[in-house]
């Protein structure tokens, strides 16, 4: 359940609090700084995709929500001068209502006929941004996006990497409350059965509607992070792998849990990078892959069930050895 922390992930979140805070007093490779910056806001994207799925529903194309968060920020603080400070909420807001107009359509459906359409609408908006809003998103050129802190600011990318960091950890508490909510019960209970949900008085429509809103505006929150961080904006947000990457992240490290798109992402990236440094190109895709499927076969719970596995086998090791040297005893 996602509300549900153990002992041992509070001691491990403590120290990743602790460790995400020191970070730029360890390092001043902005390299490192700037990769933590994006490993944040994947998490977030996480968060937003998990807690869509804890509903019942899946996407393929969440990345919709990702890039409209993104472009509604950048537009908005371009046209209105205002700080993308606000602009990001604001941004997260028009991919909710879009979220709640896509649910409209397709909330009753099952869940991989739901994720298809959701995957079919994230090219659709892509395909729409590089036509007829062309004028207004520079098509496939893309449109320069205000800094979420001046660079001329000194310091700059150290503010930025702890206000990232401060919204992300307030995203994770929001959803930790969302789930220990009536709200997020009635979500597991129409994940778990639907027929069952409805005979205990929740309304499943209500509730995905309220799921796919709330999923979106998280993602679009991460979009426009992203976007502000970078500085530059372009309709490859939309692209395929964006909408699969949080997915990824959640299944390796997790799903339904709280912890578990923390630790994909920060698994996953730190996987992914360390490739990275040693020349791969397409052999790391390969190698991503078999350990997503390693994981799904030995650790179907993700990474977040490791510690309680081991825990599991030693004791099944211990049982063993007392039968073993009972068994032993007993011939002497």
């Amino acid at each position: 359940m996602l509300s549900a922390i153990s002992p041992s992930l509070r001691y491990l979140t403590a120290l990743a609090l602790i460790a995400a805070a020191a970070l730029p007093f360890l390092t001043d490779n902005m390299f490192i700084i700037n990769l933590a910056v994006l490993m944040l806001i994947a998490i977030i994207f996480s968060s937003a995709w998990n807690l869509l799925a804890c509903s019942g529903q899946g996407s393929l194309g969440h990345a919709a929500f990702f890039g409209i968060g993104a472009y509604a920020s950048t537009l908005v603080a371009v046209a209105l001068g205002i700080t993308p400070f606000i602009t990001i909420f604001i941004g997260a807001g028009v991919a909710a209502v879009i979220g709640i107009l896509i649910g409209l359509t397709c909330v009753r459906l099952k869940e991989w006929f739901l994720a298809m359409v959701t995957f079919g609408f994230a090219i659709i908006v892509q395909t729409l941004v590089v036509s007829v809003l062309a004028p207004m998103t520079g098509g496939w050129d893309g449109i320069p996006s205000p800094r979420l802190i001046s660079p001329a600011i000194p310091g700059y990318q150290l503010i930025e990497y702890y206000a990232i960091l401060a919204i992300t950890i307030a995203i994770i508490i929001a959803i930790w409350y969302i789930m220990r909510s009536k709200a997020g019960l009635a979500f597991l209970a129409i994940r778990e059965n639907e027929t069952e949900a409805r005979a205990a008085g929740i309304n499943p429509v209500r509730y995905r509607l309220l799921a796919f809103a709330l999923s979106a505006f998280i993602a679009g929150i991460a979009g426009a992070l992203q976007i502000h961080h970078i500085g530059y904006i372009t309709p490859e947000l939309f692209g395929v792998d964006n909408s699969f990457w949080p997915i990824t992240f959640v299944i390796l490290g997790g799903l339904g849990t709280i912890a578990g798109p923390v630790i994909g992402t920060v698994v996953l990236t730190v996987i992914w990078e360390g490739l990275k440094e040693t020349g791969m190109t397409f052999a790391r895709y390969v190698i991503i892959g078999i350990i997503l499927i390693l994981t799904i076969i030995f650790l179907p719970k993700g990474l977040v069930s490791l510690p309680e596995r081991v825990r599991e086998w030693k004791e099944k090791r211990e049982r063993k050895r007392s039968v073993i040297e009972e068994f032993s005893s007993d011939i002497e």
